[in-house]
Order: structure tokens, then C-alpha cells, then sequence
């Protein structure tokens, strides 16, 4: 099997009450450009992740989540102090907080950032196709670095492709911007 890898640079997800704290009420997401999952979409704003006198900027991605969720690299987490778990987006057990600043106003997570760790989305034609099963755990080359436990993500509204953050990128020799290529293996 041959999927498109996509890389995820750090991003948040944002609540509706946490988007009209931080860019004010009845905050509407301004999308600048669709992403390659179904409704899923860059918006023109951003936040600052702030930890203590350690900040960077992340882009908001759309739609609105039930629950605010900033996903972020290992480095960036060296970086701002944070010690957040390598989970699957959507799970915030465990997570770390960070404080969140917006053109209006700022707000402290106490939970909320993940490591996303390594997945593939997958539709139900593929995953017939391929003998996948959601949660499944699969073995992905790509150039000469192998993804060990990527977990398969089933959904009719997914489009297959893998996604990894940037520090995954750089392991696997996959540069900003460039688009790559995992073949399963075992």
C-alpha cells in the first residue's frame, strides 16, 4: 500500500467559548484555505501558546471542537516547557495546559496539548481494501525512516492520507511543504 504523507505544523482546534474569549464574542473562523480532510480548513488567525516567557504562534484550524485542543511538537514542547502526551487528536487524557493569547483576550488551559501522534485517515472502501481496522496499528516506510505504531482512523468523511507533525518530518526527510510517500510494511 502507498498513502500520502501530509505534515501537521503546530495548530490548534479551537471551543466555541474559548474562540469569542480570545478573538471576541460570536468569533466566526475566517478560512483562508481548505485542508485535505473533508471540512476541514486553515483559518486567518492565529493564537500565541504561551508558557512563562516562552511563546509561539499557532494557526487555528477549523471547524469549532467540543473541546479546545493545541497539538504541537516534541521540540515545541522542549521548547515552551510543556510535557504533553503523545495522543491521538481528540484524546485529551493527560494533556498539559498553556496559557492562550488572541486579539482580544487570553485564557489558561489547564488541559488541552498533545503530541498528535502518527495516523492514517482512512475511508471505508480503503480500509475493506487494505483488511484495516479502526485503532489498528501499522508500520509505515517512508524514505528510509520507518513510523512504527501509526494508528489507522476510519471514517466515511476521511480521504486516505498519513499525517505527522514537522519533528516526524525531518526524521523521515520529508521537507516543508513537500508531500511524501509511506509504504506499509509487515
Amino acid at each position: 500500500m502507498k498513502v500520502l504523507v501530509e505534515v501537521s505544523g503546530r495548530h490548534v482546534h479551537l471551543a466555541k467559548q474559548d474562540a469569542d474569549v480570545l478573538f471576541g464574542f460570536n468569533y466566526e473562523p475566517f478560512k483562508i484555505k481548505n485542508l485535505s480532510q473533508t471540512g476541514e480548513f486553515a483559518c486567518a488567525d492565529k493564537v500565541i501558546l504561551r508558557n512563562g516567557a516562552k511563546e509561539l504562534s499557532a494557526r487555528v484550524i477549523g471547524p469549532m471542537r467540543a473541546h479546545t485542543q493545541v497539538e504541537i511538537s516534541a521540540s515545541d514542547a522542549a521548547y515552551l516547557g510543556v510535557k504533553p502526551p503523545c495522543n491521538l487528536s481528540g484524546d485529551l487524557s493527560k494533556s498539559a495546559g498553556i496559557t492562550l493569547v488572541g486579539r482580544v483576550g487570553e485564557l489558561f488551559l489547564t488541559a488541552g496539548v498533545i503530541l498528535a501522534k502518527a495516523h492514517i485517515h482512512c475511508d471505508p472502501q480503503n480500509a475493506k481494501k487494505y483488511k484495516f481496522i479502526n485503532g489498528q496499528s501499522v508500520k509505515i516506510r517512508c524514505n528510509d525512516y520507518v513510523f512504527e505504531d501509526v494508528v489507522i482512523k476510519i471514517s466515511p468523511n476521511f480521504l486516505l492520507a498519513m499525517h505527522i507533525d514537522t519533528d516526524e518530518a525531518v526524521s523521515a526527510g520529508i521537507k516543508k511543504g513537500e508531500v511524501g510517500t509511506g509504504y506499509l510494511i509487515d
